[in-house]
């Protein structure tokens, strides 16, 4: 089966907002072993949509569309499915249903406006809206399928999960097997990862390894086809041991995880409490702990010191050593972190800081230079980081490193290549 998957709207096409709908779409439809031929993004005219899904139509079996099906003036996209399919609109008692109780759930009068959202294309089986007012449409003729979606991503996942996936996976026939696994690696750049793995034909064997970078490591993401299930489960297996073989130490994770919930996990299982004391990254490590569900069950506290005064006050940070090191300093990083761990009570003791720019850098010291220090029980270190210009690139990326100085701790791996 080849799919097409359509994004309507002018924000994503100007990139105001990130194309995350077709991101999932297109990792869904894979799981499922269906070849996606393009991935579009038309802006919200109604002449260049029709184009598109024409175009679409013509050379695919499945097509998706999400986006454009609001209540405002710039919400075209319905108006352009009954154009392309010389359909007709017609109220929906289901989905009427459906909007009446979302406005009375949150208190608010159901306009006429959101009233004929409950109109749909007569050819359409309506894709009920769990977590909003617009439903879906899927649409058969001639033995293909157009599905519309709304472009609000959690009421189109929601939709992918609980109705177009289910129903599309009855319909498909497939005679070989696509197994695709990702490996989540941190601290090491694309082309170091790339030469330590070696000769990447022999590691394969046919198979495919695709490198995906961004700000926070490198996804290793590996495809596998065969005639067998069994088959493509047992090679990508083969190659992932191969993989952690060479490069283990640098992998955090697999698909979804993230490096903050392994760290949860391995903190929980523990029994372990962890303080963080944060400066030049001003809270991220803690938002990015406490993002996890359960995350009271290890984290103790966290200390925002941004000032010199609160690094002295709250975490007893040596004046003296500030004066004759410096705030950005190993000496520093280390005592922030032996003092959130004394303060707390806790097993361990995080801590950062830096000078993330653009401005306050020098020759000796300059922007992107970071300290991370750590503390347990038995030991109490700190390990130099230097990144880049760019303010909150610096940050993500100094989270990312305190969080994996952290995990490697835990695990006993050590920091050094």
């Amino acid at each position: 089966m080849k799919a097409h998957i359509i994004t309507i709207g002018d924000e994503i096409l100007i990139g105001q907002t990130l194309n995350t709908n077709a991101a999932f779409i297109g990792e869904q439809l894979t799981n499922l072993q269906i070849r996606i031929t393009a991935s579009s993004v038309v802006p919200d005219e109604e002449a260049i949509i029709l184009k598109e899904f024409k175009r679409a139509f013509d050379a695919n079996d499945l097509i998706l569309v999400t986006g454009g099906l609001g209540p405002t003036h710039d919400d075209v996209t319905r108006k352009c499915v009954v154009d392309y399919f010389d359909t007709e609109l017609i109220e929906n008692k289901d989905v009427l249903e459906d909007i009446t109780k979302f406005f009375e759930s949150r208190g608010r009068i159901l306009t006429g406006t959101n009233r004929d959202q409950a109109l749909v294309p007569a050819m359409a089986t309506p894709i009920r809206n769990a977590r909003g007012t617009a439903p879906g449409y899927w649409i058969e003729k001639g033995k293909k399928i157009f599905v519309v979606m709304p472009g609000v991503p959690y009421e189109m996942k929601n939709m992918m999960e609980n109705f177009v996936l289910p129903k599309i996976a009855t319909l498909l026939e497939s005679k070989s097997f696509i197994i695709t696994d990702n490996l989540l690696t941190t601290g090491i750049p694309e082309s170091l990862l790339f030469d330590k793995l070696g000769n990447i034909d022999d590691l394969l064997q046919g198979a495919k390894l695709a490198f995906l970078p961004n700000q926070f490591g490198v996804r290793m993401r590996i495809t596998v086809e065969s005639n067998s299930e069994e088959t493509a489960k047992n090679k990508i297996g083969e190659i992932e041991q191969k993989i952690r073989a060479k490069v283990g130490r640098f992998i955090y994770g697999r698909n979804n995880d993230t490096l903050e919930s392994v760290i949860a996990k391995l903190l929980i299982d523990r029994g372990a409490k962890l303080a963080v004391a944060e400066s030049c990254t001003g809270g991220l490590i803690l938002n990015r702990l406490t993002n996890i569900a359960g995350s009271s069950q290890f984290l103790e506290r966290g200390v925002v010191a941004y000032s010199n005064a609160a690094k002295v006050e709250l975490l007893h940070v040596s004046e003296d050593t500030i004066q004759k090191y410096g705030a950005v300093s190993i000496e520093v990083a280390r005592q922030l972190a032996e003092g959130v761990k004394a303060i707390s009570g806790s097993d361990y003791g995080l801590s950062v800081t830096g000078i993330m720019g653009p401005a306050g850098g020098s020759e000796s010291k300059p922007v992107g230079l970071v300290y991370i220090g750590i503390c347990d029980s038995k030991i109490c270190t700190a390990n130099e980081f230097r990144f880049g210009d760019d303010r909150l690139l610096n940050k993500d990326r100094t989270s990312q490193a305190a969080l994996e100085m952290l995990r490697r701790l835990l695990l006993g791996i050590s920091y050094e290549d």
